[in-house]
């Protein structure tokens, strides 16, 4: 066995921010992987970069809430709002893809047309995984497997993160840690077992569930600190700076999240531990 792990960036192409942070994070840190939003503002900036950068497993950011479509609203109707954008309403959502077929076409028509998208790039796909985990809603999910494997997607997200282990990691949040690890492990454990069985490759572990928009330095060496053995994912939302066009929330650490990446004593870490960087790509071809 060894300590093996996914560094990943959510939300590449979104800002010019987002992407200066991915490629000095990834040039001169720790992060192995980007996860790419196909209809944000800075996609052809996001896919030059990361043409250049051939190590960089870049995968897709599958977005059906808190965003822009790849579809026109009209043929989407029930997942948009008034002003044609994906709705924050998530329970809402998620009841209408479950109870409707005409949802559910819906969603795999638009999240075909978000494939599409990424196909057009001409970049590998180096793995799949959702804004706001969104792939968790089973129905979703069971759509999205099929796409998965018809576009060859090595891997796939597991959103899970043990909670004891996590708060050794951190001391804080114990309620929180253990409330979101027991409600979503028989759900996360059922959505590693369908996509090892259409072939896709699973992280054991995602660490920065619980603290995302605050993956500070000192937080991503906690939990590189309590790495066990097998394939885990950290991923965390890096940027140079905030920006005015569709912002991340302010609360969230986005700067500091990228100086994380590329933190000395991290880097000092991941050596020392042992720990051996890699994608979803590189996983699923040494298997």
């Amino acid at each position: 066995m060894s300590k093996r792990l996914i560094v990943t960036a959510d939300d590449f192409g979104r800002s010019l921010p987002v992407n200066d942070a991915v490629e000095d994070g990834h040039v001169n840190g720790i992060l192995t992987a980007a996860s790419l939003m196909v209809t944000e503002a800075a996609l052809d900036d996001a896919v030059a970069r990361a043409g250049r950068l051939p190590t960089l497993g870049v995968g897709l950011h599958v977005t059906l809430v808190d965003g822009i479509p790849a579809l026109a609203p009209s043929q989407i109707p029930d997942l948009v709002d008034a002003q044609g954008r994906f709705t924050l309403d998530l329970v809402r959502l998620g009841t209408r893809i479950f109870l409707s077929r005409d949802v559910q076409r819906q969603v795999k028509a638009e999240m075909r047309a978000q494939f599409e998208r990424f196909k057009a790039t001409g970049l590998p796909l180096a793995h799949v995984d959702f804004h706001h985990h969104y792939h968790q809603h089973p129905t979703v999910y069971a759509l999205v497997l099929e796409l998965a494997v018809e576009y060859g997607a090595p891997g796939i997200r597991i959103p899970w993160e043990p909670p004891l282990l996590s708060y050794r990691a951190r001391g804080d949040k114990l309620g929180l840690r253990l409330f979101n690890g027991v409600f979503h492990w028989r759900r996360t454990q059922t959505m590693r077992k369908l996509a090892e069985r259409a072939g896709l490759i699973t992280n054991h572990y995602a660490f920065g569930v619980n603290d995302s928009g605050a993956m500070t330095a000192e937080r991503l060496g906690s939990f590189l600190d309590v790495l066990p053995d097998g394939l885990h994912e950290i991923y965390s939302h890096p940027a140079t700076r905030h920006w005015e066009l569709r912002p991340m929330p302010p609360h969230y650490m986005v700067a500091e999240e990228y100086k994380a990446l590329i933190d000395a004593d991290n880097r000092r870490k991941v050596r020392e531990l042992g720990i051996t960087l890699t994608t979803f790509a590189q996983e699923a071809r040494r298997s």
